[in-house]
Formats: C-alpha cells, sequence, structure tokens
C-alpha cells in the first residue's frame, strides 16, 4: 500500500506526451492482432501480448525514472545581454536507484544530463544567450526523459522560479582608450618619479622600453599620479543612445573592476560608487535603469 501510494503521488507529478514510436506501437500491435484472428497462430499471440507487456510496462518505469528527482534553481553566473552565460540547478535524486537520459529545459535552451546517481545531488548548468538587459525568467523550465523506449515522453515540471538579471552587453570604447583621452590623469616627464609595473591601461608612450629589452614590463611613474582621484565616468558622455551609454558604462565598469580601478559612475538620478557599492550592485543599477 505504500508503495502504491508513493507510484501515485509521483504518476501525478509527471505529464506523459505520446511520441512517433507509440504510434509505431499501436500499428505494430494491430497489425499482430489481424494476424492472429486470421491465422491463429500461437506464436503470434505470444509476439501480441509480449509487445503489448513490454509498451504498457513503458509508463510506470518512466514515471519512476523522472518522478523521483527534485530540482532547485540555483542562481546565475553573471549574465550580458547577446553573451553567453549560465544559469544553474541542483538535481536532487533521493532515491538508491539511479535516473537515466534525463534533459533540463530552460525555454528553448536545453542540457543533456544523462544519468543522475541515486542519493546524490547535482549541479547542472544550462548555456543561455540573453537577447536584452533587464529580468530574465523562464517561463517554462522542466525535466524531461523518454526512458526507457521513446515511446513515451515524460516530463516534470520545475516549480521553482527560474529568475535572473541581466546586465547591459558590455561593448564600446575601451577603457584604455578612454584614459588616454583623459589628460588629466597623467603627468609631465618633470614630474616623472620612478617605474611601476604594467597593468594594461596604460599608454604605450609611457612603457619603458629599456625594462622591457631587460624582460620587464613597466611604465614610468608620475607624481601627478599618485595624487590622481578615481575614475569618473558620465552617463550622459557614453554614448548616443540609452542602451549604447549603458553598454559602453558596463564595459568600463568591468575592466576598472579588473585593473581594480576605483571609479564612479554619474548617472542622471545618482552617482554610483566603486568604493561605496560592489561592481554587483552597480550592474544591477545599469540593468534596471
Amino acid at each position: 500500500m505504500k508503495y502504491l501510494l508513493i507510484f501515485v503521488q509521483t504518476h501525478r507529478r509527471v505529464w506523459q506526451r505520446g511520441t512517433w514510436y507509440s504510434l509505431l506501437v499501436v500499428i505494430m500491435l494491430f497489425g499482430l492482432f489481424l494476424e492472429a484472428y486470421m491465422h491463429n497462430f500461437n506464436l503470434v499471440y505470444i509476439t501480441l501480448f509480449f509487445v503489448f507487456a513490454i509498451a504498457f510496462s513503458a509508463g510506470p518505469i518512466g514515471t519512476f525514472n523522472i518522478g523521483r528527482l527534485e530540482v532547485e534553481f540555483s542562481g546565475s553566473s553573471r549574465l550580458f545581454a547577446n553573451m553567453e552565460g549560465k544559469i544553474l540547478f541542483n538535481i536532487i535524486n533521493s532515491s538508491n536507484s539511479p535516473s537515466w537520459a534525463i534533459e533540463i529545459y530552460c525555454d528553448k535552451y536545453t542540457t543533456l544530463i544523462g544519468t543522475v546517481r541515486g542519493d546524490t545531488k547535482e549541479s547542472i548548468a544550462i548555456d543561455i544567450i540573453p537577447n536584452k538587459r533587464g529580468e530574465f525568467q523562464c517561463e517554462e523550465s522542466y525535466l524531461q526523459s523518454f526512458f526507457p523506449l521513446s515511446t513515451v515522453r515524460f516530463i516534470l515540471p520545475i516549480d521553482d522560479k527560474c529568475i535572473s538579471l541581466v546586465y547591459p552587453e558590455p561593448k564600446g570604447i575601451s577603457l584604455r582608450k578612454f584614459l588616454n583621452r583623459q589628460k588629466s590623469y597623467y603627468g609631465e616627464e618633470k614630474d616623472f618619479d620612478g617605474l611601476s609595473t604594467y597593468s594594461g591601461v596604460e599608454s604605450i608612450s609611457r612603457i619603458h622600453w629599456a625594462s622591457v629589452a631587460k624582460g620587464d614590463m613597466l611604465v614610468k611613474r608620475f607624481i601627478h599620479e599618485e595624487h590622481t582621484e578615481e575614475l569618473a565616468f558620465k552617463f550622459r558622455d557614453a554614448g548616443g543612445d540609452t542602451e549604447a551609454r549603458l553598454s559602453q558604462l558596463c564595459l568600463w565598469a568591468l575592466s576598472a573592476e579588473k585593473v581594480r580601478q576605483p571609479f564612479t559612475i554619474e548617472m542622471p538620478n545618482k552617482v554610483l560608487s566603486s568604493k561605496k557599492e560592489s561592481i554587483d550592485e552597480i550592474l544591477t543599477h545599469l540593468a534596471r535603469y
């Protein structure tokens, strides 16, 4: 009685959809029935019941295979518009037996999981490419399996809402070009105060070529730079339209994070500062603008 109750509860969670193979099985059963009725061959009767038994058993086996799984949405990597990212799920198999031929779907995106071992919790990622910034949500997410015979498509809906935030696409003028245009950030030759390690954003004209010849990538350091304030980006000067500006600011913010350079972004209604807010909080503001 206990196992029957478990099967009924599992059966309610799983949707079943027929496939072209199920139509083939029906045609085969009908043909075998006609053959057995017309010629009364015992071998045909045996084959008929054998095929029927296998086809009938596919339902309970497939339902139990996928119905014992649980799925949790566990977040995502940093998602950017028009760039590949990952959304993450935890697949939990509380049974002792493995589940076979499992796939996970999020709208048009899918990943083949294959086998989920018994008594395990596995982390699964789906590669997606959001087409715009803002909130991304899987309208339809589910597990799917054709196990054991591909005659039935078993679907286990994912109840957990899959919602992530998509940041603007990082594109535009590089941070290096931006810094080269900001003459106030560089000192004069008379302010020369030694050498420092090349960080990747300094102008090529400031590379100390003598050190390069010796195998060290160094740049000239100026007294004026040591008192330079944080980088200042302005929304109104970042591009032609709103989306271009947000993309440009996103690129600069990521580049500044990479070289650990503090910065501010002057938005129309707020000034964002990397000293007061994390990079993810700044990107979130850009995504929701």
